[in-house]
């Protein structure tokens, strides 16, 4: 079977779409939880593509993903004719429940977009290919399948040293979780992600980002009093009393309390 689907010896198994035809998926029946990326961890993604044309067009994989939150589907069915490099729009034509929509997208990851068009061109090929297409001779501008770029990312994953579980979704998830943490309403990151329902998109961003819980956590007032090792909280300059000894309760009286009369 694998002579069948791999005449050439200079390509992985896995790029055939018939490599696992009829084979039921290793993780059939599990789900996993969603493993938010940092800047550095992408930054090192980013890196570990190689300087070729398939790194070119990884690099830009990635960066598209990262910064327009679009589904792993949604990216691979686009064409040149769907990206305005002049607006910073991308147009998503048939989305999940086949919608409709446009996301915006930053003009460095633009940039970066528009290095691989330019050596996508150098290589002949054409505009009605998908823009992350096959590159390999000699019938390039074939679609990719998710399935060969979710395994890419897990081979860069482990290139980068990076532990977390790296997957197209995660970089949609890292995309909704940067946009709450920078302030931006929900009712924005539900269009961008192209969610019918607001709640999910409550839901999603709820669980992503539980930074209002963590930062009021964080800024709890100090119980320590600068004792066992942790650094003494600044204190008020008009509040003399001694940190780690509480004021005397009848220190905080002003006058003194009248006695009740005898019966």
């Amino acid at each position: 079977m694998l002579e069948v689907l791999a005449p050439n010896r200079g390509r992985s198994y896995i790029t055939y779409s018939g490599y696992r035809a009829g084979m039921k998926p290793a993780n059939a029946g599990h789900t996993y939880p969603a493993e938010v990326l940092t800047r550095d961890e992408v930054n090192q993604l980013l890196s570990a593509c190689g300087r070729g044309s398939a790194g070119l067009r990884t690099r830009a994989l990635i960066t598209l993903l990262y910064r327009s939150g679009l589904r792993v589907a949604e990216a691979l069915a686009l064409r040149p004719k769907d990206i305005d490099l002049v607006n910073g729009t991308v147009t998503v034509l048939h989305g999940k429940g086949n919608r409709r929509r446009t996301v915006g997208v930053d003009a460095q990851a633009l940039a970066v977009v528009q290095l691989w068009l330019d050596r996508r061109r150098s290589l002949g090929i054409g505009p009605s290919s998908a823009i992350f297409c096959t590159i390999s001779r000699p019938d390039p501008g074939r679609e990719m399948y998710s399935s060969v770029v979710r395994e890419c990312f897990k081979d860069l994953a482990m290139k980068a040293g990076i532990d977390k579980r790296v997957h197209p979704h995660g970089l949609r998830h890292t995309h909704a979780s940067e946009l709450a943490r920078e302030g931006m309403p929900i009712h924005l990151i539900q269009r961008q992600l192209g969610h019918s329902d607001l709640a999910t998109t409550a839901r999603y961003v709820d669980h992503l980002t539980p930074w209002e819980v963590i930062d009021a956590i964080r800024n709890r007032e100090d119980w320590t009093n600068g004792e066992h090792g942790a650094p003494p909280a600044p204190q008020d300059a008009a509040d003399q009393t001694p940190r780690g000894r509480p004021a005397p309760l009848l220190a905080q009286r002003t006058t003194a309390r009248p006695r009740s009369p005898g019966p």
